[in-house]
């Protein structure tokens, strides 16, 4: 017989950032039959979500900035991928000003807690972290993106941001009896989006086949998601929902302390090996940072868990450009907060924008559609443009709205005809600014419009991120159509120096959602799916022989 041995699936060491403190007030002990208990008010856990929410709105972490500054300097790096990085950094130092928050897409607030067992709380924990998550987003310039269902067809957003995903778990080692931990994230749809179960078997447990199956898989993640991305894998797991939630935990850095080499007890470890291995594997794609390069990924972490012998689950998952997460710490001395970096621009380079590409053609917005059509048919794709004039705003819920005319016989709306269309949806405009945070959204989406809204003379040109379909690539070459790439992830940087007037067009009703007509002054952009039916993201989706020296190892 096995002896009983608890075994800690993830034994993840104590988390030590650098923190500051975000206050004292309605934080104190009490002594009862010799252990000492840490008593927390409820103001005290709106008071750190407000903070929380607002901090990773606005900064990232200085490991993060460090990493763009990498792709900067790496002779390797491609022309994009300097410039994409470049506009990251120029991006955060605008967003650190705690008006424009980084990304239009200010996300899901998700909390997951640690609550040691010497803690003492007035009513319910969950509601008053979400009361400060609620005041982060009525008070600050951030989206609310959450749609709260009427009955199963039909949604409404709830004005507020909540719901948020909270999480509170208790923490029974000795060590954080008298703690509460909390990891704040902010999830954007676009990363979310690109989280992946996939249900194997045994066959992938080997070196040459988990890398030819990840040489596919990673490779569907395209660019929508804003890269270069912090990639996480997961392989095994007790659960489904156990294996995609390590996966998310992990693309935050928060199981970086977990141990490097498995007990054969079950516990959860990380291959450090492997993670090179994958990351050297992405980097040999050609999709880079958005458009062409090494920088798919700043960094892999790759977890080994245990699972169900008929069961070997795999979950990837991504951190994008907008890497938003905190820990806050609760303990006798006060709430603390995750320290972020407060000053980006110091790892921008001392060049400029000529640097990392002298081939920009400029493109006049104002022109008939026409002749902007004529201009983009002379450039290959990948060309970089610089776009000045009028753009229409339309996504998801107006694309529906617009083909429900067309199915009743109606005209497309002229503006969809004129102007080419920008896919985005922005967050509050500050005061005095003319625009929020107006970055763009995942492509992919619309791309079920495209051929219909072609046929009847529209979205002739489209702007926005990540990789199209074949249905779009055939549609532009038979209707003269073009797909240009924004950068996905400087929402920030776009409003400021980018984003000149904005207005409302068409279905006011729709908050964020509407159509809008702005303006844009060298607005930057990229070819990426062209007249003639080609499409950049083509080849480097598609995987390919791997190149790769393989361990022979049993």
């Amino acid at each position: 017989m096995v002896q009983f041995e608890y075994t800690e699936i993830l034994p993840t060491a104590t988390h030590e950032p650098e923190f500051r403190l975000v206050t004292t007030e309605g934080i104190s002990t009490t002594t009862v039959d010799g252990r000492t208990f840490l008593n927390i008010e409820p103001s005290v856990f709106e008071k750190v979500a407000y903070e929380a929410i607002h901090d990773i709105q606005h900064m990232l972490r200085t490991s993060h900035l460090e990493q763009l500054r990498k792709i900067i300097d790496d002779p390797e790096a491609s022309p994009n991928d300097r410039f994409v990085a470049t506009d990251l950094l120029k991006n955060a130092s605008i967003s650190v000003g705690g008006v424009l928050p980084m990304c239009q897409d200010t996300g899901t607030a998700i909390v997951s807690a640690k609550r040691g067992a010497h803690i003492l709380t007035e009513g319910n924990d969950e509601k008053h972290i979400a009361h400060g998550i609620y005041n982060a987003y009525q008070k600050l310039n951030l989206r609310y993106s959450q749609m709260a269902p009427i009955n199963m067809w039909d949604e409404k957003n709830t004005g507020t941001n909540l719901p948020a995903q909270i999480e509170i778990y208790s923490d029974t080692k000795p060590e954080h009896a008298g703690a509460y931990e909390m990891l704040f994230i902010a999830k954007g749809g676009g990363s979310a989006n690109k989280s992946f179960l996939y249900q194997e078997t045994k066959a992938v447990l080997n070196e040459k086949s988990f890398l030819a199956f990840l040489d596919e898989k990673l490779r569907q993640i395209g660019t929508s998601a804003c890269p270069p991305y912090h990639l996480a894998i997961v392989v095994g797991g007790t659960s489904a929902e156990y294996t995609m939630k390590t996966a998310k935990y992990a693309s935050t850095k928060y199981l970086d302390t977990l141990p490097t080499e498995a007990t054969g007890a079950g516990n959860g470890y990380r291959d450090v090996e492997m993670e090179q291995k994958v990351l050297e594997l992405t980097q040999s794609f050609g999709i880079g940072a958005q458009f062409g390069g090494k920088y798919f990924c700043h960094d892999v972490r790759v977890i080994r868990l245990p699972r169900h012998g008929a069961s070997c689950p795999i979950a990837i998952t991504v951190s994008c450009s907008a890497d938003r997460q905190a820990i806050v710490r609760i303990d006798a001395t006060g709430a603390y907060i995750e320290q972020l970096e407060t000053d980006p621009a110091q790892f921008l380079p001392e060049i400029t924008e000529e640097h990392l590409d002298d081939s920009v053609v400029t493109i006049d917005l104002n022109q008939p559609m026409s002749a902007i059509q004529a201009e983009l048919s002379k450039l290959p794709v990948k060309s970089r443009v610089s776009l000045t004039g009028p753009l229409i705003v339309a996504r998801d819920i107006a694309h529906a709205r617009i083909l429900d005319m067309l199915e009743r016989g109606e005209d497309l709306p002229q503006y969809m005809k004129d102007y080419a269309v920008y896919y985005a949806g922005p967050a509050k405009t500050p005061e005095g600014y003319a625009s929020g945070s107006f970055g763009p959204t995942t492509a992919g989406r619309m791309d079920a419009y495209v051929e219909r809204f072609q046929a009847a003379g529209g979205s002739l040109v489209m702007l926005a991120k990540g990789n199209r379909s074949k249905q779009v690539t055939d549609a532009c070459a038979q209707h003269g159509g073009f797909y240009l790439g924004s950068i996905g992830g400087p929402a920030a940087r776009l409003a400021k120096d980018n984003i000149k007037k904005v207005e409302v067009l068409d279905f006011a009703e729709l908050g964020m959602e509407a159509v809008w007509k702005i303006e844009v002054e060298d607005f930057p952009a990229f070819v990426v799916v062209d007249d003639k039916g080609n499409d950049f993201f083509a080849d480097t989706l598609r995987p390919i022989a791997l190149n790769i020296a393989f361990d022979k190892k049993a």
